[in-house]
């Protein structure tokens, strides 16, 4: 029997008629490129716009004092290392960095990576074998499912925030070598709170070890803003954390594993293959990451200002009658259900000045389309107040 072998036309037409079910199914993502800084006040398309879906929580993205820094480093240190850290890629910015994370962090060390989806992509690989299981949340970031992909351990999975569910595959996972939980400290399409503490319980009940990937609270959530294991007083029941600098710290590049095991940080460095493999952050980035911790550490007001924000555009959408997922993050997402709805709606708002984002399947699930508003420091009470206002034009123009 002969097989029949496709031409490279058949694979490209097939990939066209997936395209154009996507566009039709309300699924197709669109890019608008901006010009000028990322700020809430930007420019995308030829349009002046007000933008509420970036993850430039602290308004650092375009400060004075990070940029400096960056500037002085490429005068001193260059455009970038050209090297993996093992050979010739660690600049002693990067030790300096790594330093710096782990005291904000109260860990006890510190490990940098290209970006946190590397540093979840490689940590599972570099720790974990066919003996131990890996137990993570229904809701985890992609870049936690393709880590724990890429690992022999077994896999088990718990309904989001479950802790009922989490004990059952707890108790499966017995008789492993060892054993993780792997959770989100903030879930990013439904801004909602890991219950950490409950977890911690759970993994002290059962010998387990306890990773949080911390991305969207680290630099405003807890009294210092050192992330959801501050805030929950769990600190020194985590052993893992991951983390970006891609965020509230600066919104540049990079990610971080952080542990207080440094043997945990030791072994990555030997077997972590994103950091074996991957060019070294770049100076500029380094020294600007810098420079936003120490911005975050004079300014402990900016945190606080924008969970205010956050509760104000609350507060009046639910005046207004939309339906929000409940929470106190400045993650807000406003529920449409309907992908058709959340696109149009999310055009509607670009008509009016408003930069926001429709989010649909395959990054929520079908029928829970949702525009994902974020809330950032720099964001003003009337700024605020001026999007509510969008999204009841909006509403009443589309008729929904």
């Amino acid at each position: 029997m002969e097989l029949e072998i496709s031409s490279i036309g058949d694979f490209i037409n097939e990939l066209r008629d997936k395209l154009v079910v996507l566009e039709d199914a309300g699924l197709l993502k669109q890019e608008r490129p901006l010009s000028g800084s990322q700020a809430v006040e930007i420019q995308a398309s030829g349009k002046e716009l007000l933008n509420f879906c970036s993850n430039n929580y602290l308004g650092l993205a375009n400060n004075e004092e990070i940029i400096t820094a960056a500037k002085s480093a490429l005068d001193t240190y260059g455009f970038g290392m050209a090297s993996v850290r093992f050979i010739a890629g660690t600049h002693n910015q990067h030790l300096l960095l790594e330093k710096k994370l782990t005291e904000f962090l109260a860990t006890s060390a510190t490990i940098l990576f290209p970006s946190c989806f590397d540093a979840n992509g490689g940590l599972f690989e570099a720790l974990f074998d066919e003996n131990d299981a890996i137990i993570s949340d229904s809701l985890n970031h992609a870049s936690i499912i393709d880590g724990i992909r890429l690992c022999k351990a077994k896999r088990l999975r718990y309904q989001n925030r479950d802790l009922a569910d989490l004990e059952v595959q707890l108790k499966a996972a017995s008789g492993s070598k060892s054993i993780l939980i792997i959770t989100d400290g903030v879930f990013s399409m439904d801004g909602s709170f890991a219950p950490l503490k409950g977890i911690c319980d759970l993994a002290e009940k059962y010998g387990a070890l306890v990773m949080v990937d911390d991305s969207h609270a680290t630099g405003f959530i807890g009294a210092t803003g050192a992330g959801t294991p501050q805030y929950f007083d769990v600190v020194n029941r985590v052993d893992i954390l991951s983390g970006t600098l891609g965020k509230a710290l600066g919104g540049a590049s990079g990610g971080y594993i952080s542990s207080r095991h440094p043997e945990i940080i030791a072994m990555l460095r030997q077997k972590a293959r994103p950091y074996l493999f991957s060019n070294s952050v770049p100076p500029s980035v380094v020294a600007g990451s810098i420079a936003a911790l120490d911005v975050i550490k004079a300014h402990p007001e900016r945190g606080k200002k924008t969970l205010a924000n956050a509760a104000l555009f609350r507060a009046l959408m639910l005046e207004n009658g939309f339906e929000l997922l409940p929470g106190e993050h400045p993650i807000v997402p406003v529920m449409f259900r309907d992908e058709h709805t959340a696109v149009a709606m999310a055009k509607a708002l670009f008509e009016r000045g408003i930069f926001a984002v429709a989010f649909s399947y395959p990054v929520v699930p079908l029928g829970k389309a949702r525009i994902r508003i974020q809330l950032s420091a720099s964001h003003t009470f009337e700024e605020i107040r001026t999007c509510v206002d969008a999204f009841v034009d909006a509403r009443s123009t589309l008729g929904l």
